[in-house]
């Protein structure tokens, strides 16, 4: 799985550091990093993340 966040999109609103926070953080700056190929075990939480996020920033490929 590979994860791909649109930046020119993503507010770091931060709904997907709840969702799945082994993938996704705010860094000391608030901004959003995130692992761009997670362990598929962590499917569940990354399609959680992308669905609650508000500006639909968040993509999963493969």
């Amino acid at each position: 799985m590979k994860v791909v966040v649109d930046m020119n999109k993503c507010q770091d609103h931060g709904q997907c550091v709840f969702a799945a926070p082994d993938v996704f953080q705010l860094d000391g700056n608030g901004r959003l990093a995130y692992v761009s190929d997670p362990d598929d075990a962590l499917l569940d939480e990354v399609e959680e993340a992308a669905d609650v996020c508000p500006l639909q920033a968040i993509r999963i490929e493969g």
